[in-house]
């Protein structure tokens, strides 16, 4: 139908005001919208709450929104809740980035992974915990038994492989379980072989005990060949690793005449070869994830208490101390020497350390000020002690020093094994101002790298490997050699 052309100056002029009270109105009811409606993050997976500790019901899947990275900015303005401190040893665990690697991958009932193969101190045992969970996602995993800790030697250290202890050795199995079921709800958490289902069934079927029925594969060997590369590098074959993976399942089940892996009666169960625990890059999900994950071992409260009665002594214990130029307060700096007797001859030596060490503490304005020494052994950790005072007038304390005067907590202190006692350190060493240690020791790259969380958060970018550190931590070491100066570690680390 043809519109009837306004001729006459009235009707224009009418029409003229008519659409200039429209425009008005719709103006003022877009403002009104914007104002009355909150901004609530929509579609944006960073505004998801830290897990609270009450896990997703077992079974459901995380709404595709959440599935979906968006970036926001940095620094939240003011009316947003600001970012954890993913530096700190109690940060919340952020779940939206694991549970959008679990929502991807293609599960197959049945398949149960035991991530035990681990040894070592702290470092090692975190990590390895952490890359065989990374590749039983990938795999399509519904099942895992509760990680056990292989103990060391209480008389020699440098012995590794000793009795298991239970996952609460060192870290929190209520948080570990609500985590892991908040971000992965399909994964299912055995307490013990003996209670994966079917797996006695199995058992008796084959004439074997549970334990013969896990079979022990190597992860590197599923996905592609690592034709002329060092044993030691990461795996450059972790996407095609799953579909690779599940079709070996298939295949070699078919060959053994085997029914198809299911959760009742014929359950495939998994343990990596030892060794594994620098296997996965851990940038190939992304800097959230990188940033996250490892926020699944949460280390023992009580160990954690313990650390906070440290860090407290240490503090008032610098507020004594005179000031610098640079630091003042109650800062303090964290050193780990690494000399016990299981420290490989190609380290830096005791004398290494100490020297770069006392220098780096100098550069950044600690003399005359206050540090915490973390150390297993007695003898140098005293000898470092009066180096520090000579050349720095440096007071160095260690985390018996600290707790003469808390004899419940220096009672508990000494009930821990030496391992135990490690996690103390490692959490006031996270706490310290500035940080001083070893590449390459585990344990000391994986505190930088902790630490290293703090300024960027989610957005954490990779440590610079040689470099002079991130203005918070700093690392002694050799840095030419990838595979002999152990800096593969750096690529495969989780913080």
């Amino acid at each position: 139908m043809a519109v009837r052309q306004l001729k006459s100056p009235n009707s224009r002029r009418q029409a003229a005001g008519l659409f200039f009270a429209c425009s008005i109105s719709l103006f003022l009811l877009l403002v009104w919208n914007h104002r009355a409606l909150p901004d609530t993050g929509r579609g944006d997976p960073t505004h998801i709450a830290p897990y609270s500790g009450n896990p997703a019901p077992t079974g459901t899947l995380p709404p595709s929104s959440l599935l979906q990275h968006q970036h926001h900015p940095p620094h939240p303005t003011s009316d947003q809740t600001p970012e954890p401190d993913l530096s700190s040893p109690r940060a919340p665990f952020i779940p939206w980035p694991l549970r959008r690697v679990c929502a991807e991958t293609t599960y197959v009932p049945g398949l149960t992974f035991l991530c035990d193969e681990n040894s070592g101190g702290p470092g090692n045992i975190r990590n390895y915990i952490l890359t065989c969970l990374r590749y039983a996602i990938d795999a399509g995993a519904t099942g895992l038994v509760l990680p056990r800790i292989r103990a060391r030697s209480s008389t020699d250290k440098a012995e590794l492989f000793r009795e298991y202890q239970a996952f609460g050795y060192m870290f929190s199995e209520a948080h570990f379980r609500a985590a892991l079921g908040d971000a992965c709800p399909r994964i299912a958490i055995y307490d013990s072989l003996d209670s994966v289902p079917g797996v006695k069934l199995k058992a008796q079927r084959e004439g074997r005990t549970p334990e013969r029925v896990v079979e022990t594969v190597t992860p590197k060997h599923f996905g592609g060949l690592r034709a002329g590369c060092d044993q030691r590098d990461p795996n450059r074959h972790t996407d095609r690793f799953g579909a690779a993976f599940r079709e070996w399942v298939r295949v070699s089940a078919a060959e053994r005449g085997w029914a198809p892996t299911n959760d009742v009666d014929s359950p495939r169960l998994i343990r990596f070869s030892w060794g594994v625990l620098w296997d996965w890059p851990v940038y190939r999900d992304g800097p959230e994830f990188a940033a996250t994950f490892g926020g699944l071992l949460r280390i023992r409260d009580d160990i954690l208490d313990i650390a906070d009665a440290i860090t407290a002594s240490m503090r008032t214990l610098a507020a004594t101390t005179r000031g610098t130029e640079t630091v003042a307060g109650q800062s303090f700096l964290g050193i780990h020497l690494r000399t016990e007797a299981d420290a490989l001859s190609q380290w830096p030596s005791y004398e290494n350390q100490t020297k770069n060490y006392l220098r780096e503490a100098a550069s950044q304005g600690y003399q005359g000020r206050a540090a915490y020494l973390a150390s297993g052994n007695e003898t140098e950790t005293r000898k470092f002690g009066k180096e520090a005072m000579a050349v720095l007038e440096l007071v160095v304390k260690s985390k018996y020093d600290l707790l003469e005067d808390h004899p419940e907590e220096l009672e508990k202190l000494k009930a821990l094994s030496w391992d135990q006692q490690a996690l103390v350190d490692f959490a006031v060493l996270v706490n310290s101002d500035y940080f001083v240690g070893v590449s390459p020791s585990s344990f000391s790259i994986n505190v930088a790298l902790k630490r290293h969380l703090k300024e960027e958060g989610l957005y954490t970018r990779p440590w610079k490997v040689g470099g002079r550190g991130d203005g918070r931590s700093w690392l002694v070491g050799r840095y030419e050699r990838y595979w002999e100066d152990w800096l593969f570690m750096f690529d495969g680390m989780w913080a």
